[in-house]
Parts: structure tokens; sequence; C-alpha cells
């Protein structure tokens, strides 16, 4: 068998890429909540809000007052979605330690997603880097339909390669490999990252995946076993994508922390803690987890 990384960072995007989506507004008062405790599980990072025009996200219009509300952690960053200089400046205000900018392999979803091509997209990540620099602020990248694509189809592994090695030309700290749409298997995520590799170093890659068809976890095993320690997931598999029609959510923190955590590797977290910040913020949405293991675990408490 291919050695495991000893330890892996899990990347938690609930409080941003799990609530953006939301149909009803979540109170500022639930999300910090949410921020604190995920804190509190021991996740090292916590994507926190987005800092982008209401207009398009209407769920994150409580950014600055969100991170001035949370309990800050030591130990722990608090990242937040900076597309552009304005919401780069918007976020350092309200006192951001960490931006992130999304890019995407595939021309038709960049269109869709931000109105402008791929080369377009990084050109306007320059002045957020630029800012970021000046403030000593790392920067981390995304990468969006790093296998398909909803308009395109199949995504080539080279391209993916492509976009990567521009995010870290600009300046990115990392850069996140995202399986929006969930169509990824691992052959076919063992070859996206075998593309990327070549042009990054795996110390500073993410996998990103979503579950739609049910191969997250496999997906994610197969990214550890090429070297990927940084593993992004979302409490109670919240989220989605606006531009994917049909993507479910993200893989649950708690599903990815029980299968590391049975494979033997070290996240620092502490799962059932995680699974209690599950339940109190699918109770605050008015539904179950998409989490098995949250419902499971929750099953054998009650049993017991």
């Amino acid at each position: 068998m291919t050695a495991l990384p000893a330890k892996v960072t899990v990347y938690e995007v609930g409080p941003r890429d799990g609530l953006q989506n939301e149909p009803g507004t979540v109170p500022t008062a639930i999300k910090v909540a949410l921020v604190d405790r995920l804190a509190a599980a021991g996740l090292t990072y916590v994507e926190t809000t987005s800092f982008v025009s209401p207009k398009w996200v209407p769920q994150m219009a409580d950014n600055a007052a969100v991170m001035a509300a949370i309990a800050r952690k030591s130990g722990v960053a608090y990242p937040v979605l900076t597309p552009n200089l304005k919401g780069a400046e918007a976020a350092l205000a309200a006192g951001a330690q960490v931006f992130a900018v999304f890019g995407a392999a595939s021309e038709a979803f960049s269109q869709k997603n931000t109105n402008c091509s791929i080369a377009e997209s990084i050109e306007r990540f320059r002045p957020v880097m630029d800012l970021a620099r000046a403030h000593d602020i790392p920067v981390r990248g995304y990468v969006s339909c790093v296998v398909g694509c909803p308009y395109e189809g199949d995504i080539a592994p080279e391209k993916v390669a492509e976009v990567t090695a521009r995010l870290f030309d600009i300046g990115v700290c990392e850069v996140s490999l995202g399986d929006t749409i969930g169509v990824g298997t691992p052959n076919r995520i063992q070859a996206m990252l075998e593309a990327v590799t070549r042009v990054a170093p795996v110390d500073r890659l993410a996998i990103h995946c979503h579950d739609t068809y049910g191969q997250a976890l496999a997906n994610i095993y197969a990214a550890l076993q090429a070297g990927v320690a940084v593993v992004d997931s979302s409490v109670a598999g919240l989220g989605g994508c606006p531009y994917a029609k049909g993507a479910s959510g993200n893989v649950a923190t708690e599903d990815v922390l029980y299968m590391l955590h049975g494979l033997g590797i070290d996240t620092g977290v502490d799962l059932g803690a995680v699974v209690d910040t599950a339940w109190f913020i699918s109770d605050a949405l008015g539904r179950p987890p998409a989490s098995r293991v949250a419902r499971a675990l929750r099953a054998n408490r009650k049993s017991n």
C-alpha cells in the first residue's frame, strides 16, 4: 500500500461555502456560534464568510458583523473569500488575516461564475494579491471543476495543472482542487493530481470534494495516496454550488474525520464535538445533517 500522510489538516468550509446557498437568511448569531464551535472542536482553519456583493450572495451580507463577533482562538485561522479588490479591502477592514480567491479549470464555468475568462479572472486577483502582500496576508487559491464541468463535461488534467500554475505564479500559498459537481472517481482524481504535481509541490495542494455521486471519501483517499495532506470539508455536509446544477453538498467533516481517524491519521480534531456542531447547525436550519456519521453516532448515543 502507498504510505498515507501521518497528519492531515481538515480545512472547514461550512460557515462560508456551506451556508452561502441556504435559501433562508441564517441569523448572524447562529453563524458566529457555528464558527466558534468548530474552532473549539480543534479545527485550525474555519472559513468564516465571504466579502462579495450582497446582491450576488445575500447570505453573506453580514460578513463584517460575523468577523467582529467571533471569538478568535489562538492557533486558528479564519479565512474569507475575497474575489476582488473591493472585497479584499472590506475584509482587511474587518480584521481578516487569510484571504481566498476562486478560479476554474473550465472556461464555461468561469464565464457563468465570474462573467469573465479564466485568464481575466486571474488578472482580477492581482490587486488582491498586492494588497495581501502589503499586509503579510496569505492567500489561498481555489480551482473549481477539476474533473468535470456542468457545461463542458470532462476537464483535461493538463488544464487543471495550467490554472494551478497560474495561481502559484501570482503568489497564492496553497491551491485547493475542487471536484465541484462531484463526478470524480479515484482514478480520475489520481490522473488530475499526477498532472498538477508536475507543476506544483504536493504539500501546497488541498482536495475539495463534493459527494454528488457518493464518491467523495474514495476520492479523498486517492488524494491521500498521492500525498495530499489538506482536505476541505463542510460540517453536516452543508453546501453545494449555485452555478453547478444538481451538485449536492460538500463532503461532511464528520465523515472525513471518521475515515481519517480509522486510518490512524492524526487530525487534532474532536469528532464528537464536530458531530454535536453538525446537529446544532442542522437543527437551526430545520433538517437533519447530510452526514451519515452524524446520524449514526447520535443513534448510537440514544441506544446506549
